[in-house]
Parts: structure tokens; sequence; C-alpha cells
């Protein structure tokens, strides 16, 4: 749990101070909470990195993720934000998942 906290905030820090060097910056706490999507597919792919966990369980708690960033994007902002906030948040879910099947292992954890 602790590496996965740490997963997050990296994860977090480091998308958020490319997007503001990279980009025209925006809004700080758009860019915050784009980068926070970031964050949680990483921190969330490598908690539920497990494999004797089963597939339902994997994707349950990668769906809880999904509605935190959705409802979150719907309150504070914009409909368009928040679905980007997902988008990007899938992406590196499943790119987590693609560079560990090439392990023998398929996980990045062990």
């Amino acid at each position: 749990m602790v590496k996965s906290l740490m997963y997050f905030v990296v994860g977090t820090l480091i998308s958020f101070f490319l997007r503001r060097i990279t980009g025209s910056p925006l809004d700080f706490w758009v860019e915050l909470y784009v980068a926070s999507a970031f964050g949680i597919g990483w921190g969330l792919a490598y908690f539920v990195d497990h494999p004797d966990w089963p597939l339902p369980k994997k994707m349950g708690i990668s769906f809880i993720g999904i509605i935190f960033l959705v409802v979150l994007g719907l309150i504070r902002f914009d409909f368009e934000t928040a679905i980007s906030s997902i988008i990007k948040f899938s992406t590196v879910f499943v790119a987590y998942y693609m560079i560990a099947s090439f392990r023998e292992s398929k996980s990045l954890r062990y």
C-alpha cells in the first residue's frame, strides 16, 4: 500500500511538472487534477498487480478509481476535463499491464 501511494505521488508530480513545462499553463487546479489522474492510474495499477487476485476484483478497484475521477471532475470542473482525466487514467492503467505482459511473471511487482 505504501508503494502504491508512492507511485501515486511520484506519478502526479512527474505528470504535473511535465505538463507545466511543455504545455501552455492552464489553471493550477485543472493541471493538478489531470496530473493526479496519471498518478491514480499508476498507483492503482501497482496496487492491483497481484497474480492471485481475480480479474473482477482488479477491474472493480480500477472502476472505483474511474468513478472517483468522474465525480470529482464533474463537481469541480467541466465535462471535458473529467473525460480527459478518465482517458489519461485508462491509458496509464493499460500501459502498465502492457509493459508487465512482456515479463515472464506478467507482473511488475515481483
